[in-house]
């Protein structure tokens, strides 16, 4: 059984409604740039950011000035968040195997993974300079083997944001642009005189960004459809409600449509947990954001058991899960439906965000029922292949063929198979006059 404790005051959005306005203005521009190219990124990027620059792609020049001109701490800490994501990565990338098997003589089925030739990261700026997002799109892409990397990002009232532009440096990308929003998307996907088009578009943004990645799917692949971020926090009465209220305010600042959530069963945590967000917004710096997010999508949830607190929490399929409980590592066997779970007190979603090494673009609005979020693997075609090399083979699996086919209504691909039954297994072919040479085994299986 559920008690809600606290209910949100609007309702959160769905994957399936998007503003009308924001859809009409995306397609205006993104049909701009098909048709002007350069010209058309220029004018969005002086209408939208007031920044028109000769070239909105950096020289080494600029960025190594960049570089040079952050304090060195800054670079070490960012170099250090990159060791982790892409120690993670290549594990990851390890675990991926070739693999090549003869499921009958001379018959061999296989598969290889195959980098994306080109892949564009957008590393978001405004509100919050997300620097993280370079170690997540750039690094992981390098790791795959991307051998291009495209990185983008948007100006800083009128200058390249420099951390931002470090990090994208630091973590491999082979070009950097200071260009932000739709513009940034469509000339990435899209392609310019000035800009080669990627296949695969990386990296969050606003509701402008994202319904650009939507409406570009499909003449390019995305990592994820994205929305507002999103906490869930399983508690059981051993869980400390300071800790509680501060991890869920630390996603509630992500923006105020952010839902924060929590479950538990223990009434004392669910009632305290509510009074010390209350107490701790007072002072937060975002309280804003935070204290909308809250107010509107903040959810406070009393069940029975442990076990009713999973399966809700499966319900909600979060996009981060934390487990406050005696018994953390209960939810790896017992939970299914989430983007990442941080599991102890000793483990918090900022460190998933911007420290500990896994990557932090994942999947929100339920999508996690059915995905998980961006990882090496997103950036790798797995290719399969076959080869016959036997000709008895080749002629069982024409005859196997040609009968599956003519139940379709498949002729010209049963002619296909026939010609191998006929040509290695001395089979006649009734719907025309030529007739084969019969191959030699011997030599069949060299060919």
């Amino acid at each position: 059984m559920s008690v809600i404790l606290k209910a949100p005051a609007a309702q959160s959005g769905t994957p399936h409604k998007s503003n009308p306005q924001v859809v009409d203005t995306v397609g205006r521009v993104l049909d701009d740039i098909r048709a002007d190219g350069d010209s058309a990124v220029r004018r969005y990027s002086e209408q939208f950011d007031k920044w028109a620059p000769q070239s909105f792609r950096l020289t080494e020049a600029q960025v190594a000035k960049i570089v040079a001109d952050l304090p060195g701490t800054v670079v070490d800490d960012l170099s250090f968040v990159q060791r982790q994501v892409r120690d993670f990565a290549q594990a990851q990338r390890d675990s991926m195997l070739d693999i090549e098997v003869e499921t009958l003589p001379g018959v061999r089925l296989g598969h290889k993974h195959v980098p994306v030739a080109a892949s564009g990261a957008y590393v978001p700026g405004g509100r919050y300079p997300l620097t993280a997002s370079a170690h997540m799109t750039v690094v992981t892409a390098k790791v795959a083997g991307v051998p291009r990397v495209a990185a983008t990002t948007p100006p800083n009232q009128g200058t390249p944001p420099a951390i931002s532009v470090a990090a994208m440096h630091l973590a491999g990308a082979d070009e950097i642009y200071v260009l932000g929003g739709v513009q940034a998307i469509g000339a990435l996907a899209l392609g310019t005189e000035t800009i080669d088009p990627v296949n695969l578009l990386t990296g969050p943004g606003n509701a402008y960004v994202a319904e650009a990645k939507r409406q570009l799917f499909g003449e390019v692949g995305i990592d994820l459809f994205a929305g507002p971020t999103e906490v869930l926090i399983i508690a059981d009465d051993t869980a400390d409600p300071f800790v509680v209220a501060a991890d869920l305010l630390s996603q509630a600042e992500h923006g105020p449509d952010s839902p924060v959530v929590l479950i538990t069963t223990s009434e004392r945590v669910g009632l305290e947990t509510i009074a010390e967000v209350e107490r701790q917004l007072v002072n937060l710096p975002t309280n804003a954001i935070a204290a909308v997010s809250w107010a509107d999508h903040g959810e406070v949830h009393l069940v029975d058991t442990i076990e009713e607190a999973f399966a809700l929490g499966d319900h909600f399929a979060s996009e981060h899960v934390q487990i406050l409980t005696e018994e953390p590592r209960r939810a790896l066997a017992e939970m299914q439906d989430y983007g990442a779970l941080f599991l102890g007190e000793k483990t918090c979603v900022s460190f998933g965000d911007k420290a500990i090494g896994t990557n932090h673009v994942l999947p929100t609005l339920g999508a996690a029922r059915y995905t998980g979020g961006l990882w090496v693997g997103k950036f790798l075609k797995t290719v399969t292949y076959q080869e016959i090399t036997d000709a008895q083979s080749s002629a069982e699996l024409g005859r196997l063929c040609g009968r599956a086919a003519r139940l379709e209504n498949f002729e010209g691909h049963a002619r296909s198979a026939d010609v191998r039954a006929a040509k290695y297994g001395g089979d006649d072919l009734p719907w025309t006059d030529h007739r084969f040479d019969r191959v030699p085994a011997a030599a069949s299986s060299e060919n």
